[in-house]
C-alpha cells in the first residue's frame, strides 16, 4: 500500500499540530456555535412563525377563489351564459 504522506517524508515537511492546539479549536469553535445559536434562535422562530402565517394565507387564498370561480359560475348560469368562466 502506498504512504499517503510521501511528499511530506521525502522532502521532510512535516507540520504536526499539537493535539492542546487541536482542543483549543475544538473548544472555541463550540463556543461560537453556542453564540450564533443564541444570536439566531429568535430569528429562527420568527422564520417558523412566518411560514406558518404563509400557508395559512394561502389556503384562505385559494379558499376565496374557489368561492369566486363558483360565484361566477352561479351567475353564468342565471344569465345563461354557455361559456364556461
Amino acid at each position: 500500500m502506498r504512504d499517503p504522506n510521501w511528499f511530506q517524508r521525502k522532502w521532510g515537511k512535516f507540520d504536526e499540530v499539537p493535539m492542546d492546539d487541536v482542543y483549543k479549536r475544538l473548544s472555541d469553535l463550540e463556543i461560537t456555535v453556542r453564540q450564533l445559536e443564541e444570536k439566531y434562535s429568535g430569528a429562527l422562530e420568527d422564520i417558523k412563525r412566518l411560514e406558518e402565517e404563509n400557508i395559512e394565507t394561502t389556503n384562505e387564498l385559494y379558499r376565496l377563489e374557489n368561492s369566486l370561480d363558483a360565484r361566477i359560475d352561479i351567475l353564468a348560469e342565471h344569465c345563461r351564459i354557455n361559456y364556461d368562466v
